[in-house]
């Protein structure tokens, strides 16, 4: 079938103008002059607004450049802190060292995942025989989110050490990863805990009259409901933690910052800490803008009134 302009839509075409139904079995499709025009008018105006966000950045950037390198200071600050010839010495140590900081991701990212459903487990168990467990559990939670993160590193990575205890290891890799574990659990916990109580008590119900005991539905039920709603928030505080690694270097770890520390101890030159710090961010960016897809992609399924 086809449309001849000027003449009425014919059987099958919308308000809009566009054929549904383009061939006697109703499987073809003919877009009208309208949808055409529409499609135009759509494409035109998305290279218009690329256009003029590129403009706008170059400009921006431009006035920026002219900023920093038309300040009185910018050679002293460019021979400092942008030295060519110290990010060259800097950059392989800086790497050696990021290894030790993966690991640290690796292995405190694994504990904080299983510390922190376990006190989230704790503060929704229900009954008054677990009120002593749910204390506890509150009590872990607002101490190690309200204690500073440098803080708690420097009680365990140099107040362990001085009690001398037999047994008790000293290596600042391992006491730092036990810091770092101690901390994000707290706030790893109560992101679980904000998803156990998200799924509503309908879902526990239904699942204990199929003859689940308490122990099944909080494990078939409730927690892959909690965990998937999570995600999101619980990859913002993976982030995070690969960040903080680079905090145990104050007990002595050769970490990327350790490495970077030492050179700069010795030249007075700070080109070192602006490459650790872009190792970071280049190690971050990937995972942040990951972070991002998920939470949008679970936006637009709950839109859809799909499944999480």
């Amino acid at each position: 079938m086809t449309v001849v302009k000027g003449e009425p839509a014919p059987e099958g075409a919308d308000d809009t103008g566009d054929m549904t139904r383009g061939g006697p079995d109703g499987d073809g499709y003919v877009p009208s002059e309208r949808r055409l025009a529409r499609e135009r008018h759509r494409r035109a105006r998305a290279r218009r607004a690329t256009a003029v966000a590129a403009l706008s950045t170059l400009v921006t950037a431009a006035l920026l450049y002219l900023v920093v390198v038309n300040a009185p200071g910018w050679p002293r600050t460019k021979e400092t802190f942008f030295s060519a010839h110290y990010a060259r010495e800097a950059f392989p140590k800086v790497l050696e060292g990021l290894w030790l900081n993966l690991r640290l991701l690796l292995v405190c990212g694994a504990a904080v995942l299983v510390l922190g459903m376990l006190i989230a487990i704790a503060r929704t168990l229900r009954g008054p025989v677990f009120f002593p467990l749910r204390v506890l559990a509150a009590a872990y939670t607002d101490f190690f989110r309200g204690l500073p993160l440098i803080i708690n590193l420097m009680i365990v990575v140099l107040g362990v050490p001085a009690l001398r205890l037999q047994g008790v290891t000293v290596d600042p890799v391992l006491l730092g990863g036990t810091a770092l574990t101690l901390t994000y659990s707290a706030y790893v916990a109560e992101v679980f805990r904000a998803g156990i109580e998200s799924v509503h008590p309908s879902q526990r119900a239904a699942a204990r009259s199929l003859g689940l005991t308490s122990r099944q539905a909080l494990r078939y039920v409730v927690l892959p409901q909690a965990v998937r709603r999570q995600v999101p928030p619980l990859l913002n505080d993976l982030v995070s933690l690969q960040k903080d690694t680079g905090l145990v270097s104050i007990g002595g770890a050769v970490d990327a910052v350790r490495a970077a520390d030492i050179i700069v101890g010795r030249s007075l030159n700070y080109t070192p800490y602006i490459v650790a710090g872009l190792v970071f961010v280049a190690l971050t960016i990937p995972m942040t803008r990951f972070t991002d897809w998920v939470t949008a992609r679970m936006d637009r399924r709950r839109a859809q009134g799909g499944s999480l």
